[in-house]
C-alpha cells in the first residue's frame, strides 16, 4: 500500500464557494430560471428531437417552478433580466397549452397560479 494520497482535480467546496460568492445574485436566478426554461422545451418537444423526450407531466414541474420562481425574484432583478424571461415563461405556457390533448382551464395551467390565465 502507498501513503500518496489520491490526487482529486475536481474543485473542492471551498474552491465552489468562494467562485459562487462571486457571482451577483441576479446572475444565479437568471441562470436558474434559463436552465428551467430549456428543461421544459426539451420536455415539451421543442427541440429537434421533439417528441423523443417529450414528457408533458415532467414540462408541467418545470414551468411551474419557473413561474414560481420568475414570479418570488421579480422584485429583487430588474425588468432588463424579468422581461425576457416573462416572456419566455408565457411562450411555453402556451407550447404546453397546444401541446396538450385536453388543455386545462384558463387559469390551472402550469404556472398561471402565478402569472394569471394564458389564452392561446
Amino acid at each position: 500500500m502507498s501513503d500518496a494520497t489520491p490526487v482529486n482535480d475536481s474543485p473542492g467546496f471551498d474552491e465552489m464557494a468562494r467562485d459562487i460568492a462571486e457571482v451577483p445574485a441576479v446572475e444565479v436566478i437568471v441562470t436558474v430560471a434559463v436552465n428551467l426554461m430549456s428543461a421544459a422545451a426539451v420536455k415539451l418537444g421543442l427541440t429537434e428531437d421533439g417528441d423523443e423526450h417529450k414528457d408533458l407531466d415532467e414540462a408541467r414541474k418545470l414551468v411551474h417552478a419557473l413561474a414560481g420562481l420568475l414570479d418570488a425574484s421579480t422584485t429583487e432583478i430588474s425588468s432588463f433580466h424579468a422581461a425576457p424571461l416573462r416572456d419566455g415563461l408565457k411562450s411555453l405556457q402556451l407550447a404546453f397549452r397546444e401541446a396538450s390533448l385536453v388543455p386545462d382551464e384558463p387559469g390551472t395551467g402550469p404556472g398561471e397560479k402565478y402569472t394569471g390565465p394564458i389564452f392561446g
